[in-house]
């Protein structure tokens, strides 16, 4: 009999048997709707876990959620600005004349140097190098903070405007002579210059793409300095006489007064031969034509060949 009662007992549903067997199914039907398609607790826990909310009816990602990096657009780069041409293009330029002559042009925006095929080779410079004597003069007065007297800058003055030999061998014994030309070769960075075997000024080895470099070392500043460049670039575009030739005679008259110039011509006795170098300075351009030639032709000869590479290289 009592055997019987405690059977009974066992099978009785209490409310907290209810209770617990609710809990449990509740726990099973929420588990289930987890892994339902469509069922907003599949979404949550796909969010919750990291995975993209997708639309179970389309399978596309939600319009309201962020779109991935690979699918997003990448911005444009912004365009190098094209710059305007130059008065001067490289070109094959044909020339017509004995002895030997070279060339070459920088664009000074780009630092792009072109020219002929011989235009790393050497002459002597002449009067071209007082350019540089000229400019290492101011630059190092400024530099030792000391202005210069009334009587050298009319030394500098005639040296350039009219190529006076006297006012520059006076400022080349100021300079330092051969350290100024080895002041030029690092300052400018030239690679196929060198210092004349006497030392003099004149015999300065230079090339035409050396010339170019020479030429952007006084435009852009290097030079001369902040303070005396723009003064020295003015007695540049002031050249005078003689020397007034070659590659701005290429240029309507109205440009050429704004190109800075420095010419040198000497007849070589010893090799006989006459050696004609042209620099000039223009808006963004530089140029250097070299020529050396049988000497009985004269300085003139050369000054037109320095001319005439000029006027093939101009853009009309």
């Amino acid at each position: 009999m009592a055997g019987s009662r405690r059977a009974s007992r066992s099978t009785e549903i209490t409310p907290l048997r209810i209770a617990i067997i609710t809990g449990v199914l509740l726990v099973l039907v929420l588990a289930a709707l987890r892994l339902l398609p469509g069922s907003p607790l599949a979404a949550n826990a796909a969010a919750h876990w990291g995975e993209p909310n997708r639309s179970a009816a389309t399978g596309e990602q939600a319009d309201d959620q962020p779109a991935s990096r690979s699918n997003r657009s990448a911005p444009d780069p912004t365009p190098t600005p094209e710059l305007p041409p130059l008065p001067i293009a490289p070109a094959d330029v044909k020339i017509d004349a004995k002895g030997w002559w070279a060339w070459s042009m920088q664009d000074t925006r780009t630092g792009e140097i072109s020219g002929s095929e011989n235009m790393t080779e050497t002459s002597t410079t002449a009067s071209l190098i007082k350019s540089w004597i000229g400019a290492d003069f101011l630059r190092r007065s400024a530099e030792a903070d000391k202005e210069p007297t009334d009587a050298q800058l009319q030394r500098v003055r005639v040296m350039i405007r009219d190529s006076d030999n006297n006012a520059a061998e006076s400022l080349y014994n100021t300079v330092g002579r051969a350290a100024s030309i080895q002041r030029l070769i690092s300052t400018c960075k030239l690679t196929d210059s060198s210092v004349s075997k006497d030392g003099g000024w004149s015999r300065t080895q230079l090339s035409p793409r050396d010339i170019t470099r020479l030429a952007a070392c006084i435009g852009d500043g290097r030079a001369a300095g902040p303070t005396w460049t723009k003064w020295l670039l003015d007695e540049m575009r002031a050249v005078r006489g003689v020397g007034d030739f070659g590659i701005r005679k290429a240029f309507p008259a109205a440009v050429q007064k704004t190109i800075a110039i420095k010419n040198g011509w000497v007849d070589r006795q010893a090799e006989q031969e006459y050696h004609v170098s042209c620099l000039a300075i223009g808006d963004g351009w530089t140029m250097g034509v070299m020529t050396k030639y049988p000497i009985n032709l004269g300085y003139t000869y050369g000054a037109k060949i320095c001319q005439q590479v000029a006027e093939q290289l101009r853009v009309d």
